[in-house]
């Protein structure tokens, strides 16, 4: 019997067919990136439905960008290891993919290639009456809000806003890793926002299994192993242990 459940979660790993993970706000709270719903975090600033809506930016996109302007502090967030150890994790073969709920580029910037940003992201901006796309670089300096240098309108950045769809290719990215996946890790999310929320349900329906890595953990019950803690421990330990082999 296996008591250690880094053990158990790296067993679990070593004997998978395909494992994915799906991340959220709480993998990246140690790189100094606050969760927006927590004490201090952005939604206690500024009220979602006033200035996180589709809806919202359509009527006032000048006082949505209020909270955009504050959002671009997370591009300067550095990768913290845990996003490392799945990186690493990818390049050992390991890990087929990420799917993240989070809009800040860190798995990337760690050196993920497979990741699928199911919020969107602020590495880029849409220009929403001529379709112009813009990257980040563009914005970096210039007046807030920034304008489109085609046509003057405000540009949008391409995070998902509460009332609109998942992007069509995101969606299926996902459902794609999600349905070929035995082996599912939760790490650093709540699992409370839909359509996200679903994945483990999926997992387990189709037969495969769930670690979950949370200092609070959701999935009691439902993961065949929980490992409780910060995602920087519990994520870099499962890492080492499983490359001692590779």
């Amino acid at each position: 019997m296996v008591d250690d459940p880094i053990v158990a979660a790296a067993r679990l790993v070593q004997g998978a067919n395909k494992t994915i993970a799906l991340t959220g706000a709480g993998v990246s709270t140690e790189s100094g990136i606050p969760d927006f719903r927590s004490k201090g975090g952005l939604w206690s600033r500024f009220d979602p439905m006033e200035y996180g809506t589709f809806g919202a930016f359509q009527r006032d996109p000048v006082k949505v960008w209020r909270m955009v302007a504050e959002l671009l502090a997370i591009v300067e967030a550095r990768p913290n290891k845990g996003h490392m150890a799945m990186a690493a994790l990818e390049e050992a073969g390991l890990l087929a993919g990420i799917i993240t709920q989070n809009i800040d580029s860190l798995h990337q910037k760690a050196g993920s290639r497979n990741v699928v940003e199911f919020h969107g992201t602020l590495a880029s901006f849409t220009c929403l009456p001529c379709q112009a796309g813009y990257p980040l670089s563009l914005i970096k300096g210039q007046a807030l809000p920034p304008l489109c240098p085609r046509c003057r309108a405000v540009l949008k950045p391409d995070v998902v806003f509460f009332d609109e769809e998942i992007p069509a290719a995101a969606l299926m990215r996902s459902r794609d890793l999600v349905h070929q996946a035995d082996l599912l890790i939760v790490a650093g999310t709540s699992c409370a926002v839909e359509p996200a929320a679903t994945f483990p349900e999926t997992v387990l329906a189709q037969g495969g299994k769930l670690i979950e890595i949370n200092k609070e953990p959701v999935l009691t019950g439902k993961a065949e192993v929980v490992l409780k803690g910060g995602f920087v421990q519990m994520m870099t330990e499962l890492a080492v242990w499983l490359q001692r082999d590779v």
